[in-house]
């Protein structure tokens, strides 16, 4: 399997973001984004999924947060797919379940090349510190509908918002973990019977 790494930058008149991926790393982070609370579930990918993982962003934080919650979302997930290239030899499901304390989530993932989410959480807090529950959807959207995957996040119980955030990231970083580890049964063929992702 070839050096699965990528670059991508992202630049709109509300946002500047950079982007870098090492779907072969060992699980380390480099987060400069200006949300503190996001850049704290980043790391948590990076390190469950052993992806190394760098973003740097500027966003019109003055307004809210939404625009650049949503494009590094956006942003990492056409990085995946850079770096995934034709997806061949890769496990392409994945699947975790994660627990904290009372909370207990679940993330399922399908590298199909059909863009979905199925996004099943209710936070019983409106803001974590000063972020925004409502912009984790915008997050993942974001990310599935430039990754091209199917995305199912559940979170089946918890009163703490923060445990929820937590275990739904980390479950997320396990899962992608999964399925996109090298499937040495499969050399060099696609996960699918269509000839095609």
């Amino acid at each position: 399997m070839t050096n699965r790494t990528a670059t991508i930058e992202r630049n709109t008149l509300e946002t500047q973001i950079q982007v870098s991926v090492d779907l072969d790393g060992n699980g380390s982070s480099d987060l400069n984004t200006g949300v503190p609370f996001l850049e704290h579930m980043l790391d948590q990918v990076a390190r469950h999924g052993l992806i190394d993982l760098k973003v740097s962003a500027k966003g019109d934080l003055h307004i809210d947060g939404h625009h650049t919650v949503e494009d590094i979302g956006i942003a990492i997930g056409q990085a995946v797919a850079q770096a995934l290239s034709d997806k061949r030899g890769i496990a392409r499901y994945g699947h975790a379940y994660v627990p904290l304390d009372e909370a207990l989530s679940r993330v399922v993932i399908d590298f199909s090349g059909r863009p979905g989410l199925e996004f099943h959480v209710d936070f019983p807090a409106g803001t974590i510190g000063n972020f925004e529950t409502e912009l984790f959807f915008e997050f993942f959207q974001g990310f599935t509908n430039h990754v091209g995957a199917t995305l199912h996040i559940d979170a089946l119980r918890g009163r703490n918002s923060h445990h929820i955030a937590e275990t739904i990231f980390k479950a997320f970083g396990r899962a992608l973990r999964m399925a996109l580890t090298a499937d040495q049964r499969m050399g060099s063929q696609l996960p699918t019977t269509k000839g095609a992702l």
